[in-house]
């Protein structure tokens, strides 16, 4: 692992992080780890990111508790609000709830020459 446990409690002001079991934010860990390396293109294990660098760090422990929150509560988590009226069902995006934190700014520095990440695409069709 890129950091540890402790170094996303302390960073951390919320209470649910700060006290998640170490077991846990060990997979919340390996979340933010393999978004890092999704949006940079590498897993920041080449020897070159040996200490790794303070804006990484900073990334993948942001990712980590914003993976922390989200698995604590997802439902707590989800901005969206759904309603069904009979066979009819429809969702909107709600204000709050927990959003993903902005960390390209940090990671940009060490995203691959060349590489881009793969991004979704949603096919519509009428019915």
């Amino acid at each position: 692992m890129l950091i540890q446990p402790s170094d996303v409690a302390s960073y951390s002001v919320y209470d649910q992080v700060k006290n998640r079991p170490e077991q846990l934010l060990v997979q919340d860990i390996l979340e933010a780890e393999a978004e890092a390396a999704r949006l940079t293109g590498h897993p920041f294990t080449d020897p070159m990111y040996t200490p790794l660098p303070e804006k990484a760090k900073l990334a993948i422990v942001k990712l980590a508790q914003y993976f922390a929150l989200l698995n604590q509560n997802e439902a707590a988590a989800s901005a969206y609000q759904s309603e069904k009226i009979g066979d009819y069902t429809y969702t909107v995006a709600a204000e709050g709830g927990i959003q993903k934190p902005a960390v390209y700014h940090l990671l940009s520095d060490y995203i691959t020459p060349g590489y881009s990440p793969v991004s979704s695409s949603v096919k519509v069709r009428t019915l």
